[in-house]
This record gives structure tokens, C-alpha cells and sequence, in this order.
């Protein structure tokens, strides 16, 4: 998916003053943007439907996975 053009980007409410930080932004079709802002603007950006992204958010919030 092309993710060209200009998001509005949300930072984690859980962002460190340190750059450690995760930013989700709406793209179309209910897809989802993840990007780390450690490697800027230009990061790479991980693209998830709407259903993948809703099932990772659940597991993280269930304690599921362990993300340490």
C-alpha cells in the first residue's frame, strides 16, 4: 500500500522523552500505519488492516504477548 501524502500521525500516550516512541496514523481502507520515531519521518512504516491491527491492540492489552 502507498502511504505517500500527509497523515496525522498520534503519539503513544506512553512515549518517553527519550524518542522511544510509537506512532499510529489512518490510512485508507481502515488500514493502519505504525512507525518507530527513532528513524524519523522518512522510517519505515508498517501498514496492518484494520482486523490485524485490531487483534494486536486486544493481545496486547490481554497481556498476550510478551513484548519484553
Amino acid at each position: 500500500m502507498n502511504v505517500a501524502g500527509k497523515h496525522c500521525w498520534r503519539r503513544s500516550s506512553l512515549c518517553s522523552n527519550e524518542g522511544n516512541c510509537v506512532e499510529l496514523t489512518q490510512l485508507r481502507l481502515g488500514a493502519v500505519g505504525v512507525r518507530d520515531t527513532k528513524n524519523g519521518t522518512n522510517g519505515p512504516i508498517l501498514v496492518f488492516s484494520a482486523n490485524e491491527f485490531t487483534a494486536f491492540a486486544t493481545q496486547v492489552k490481554q497481556g498476550l504477548l510478551n513484548l519484553c
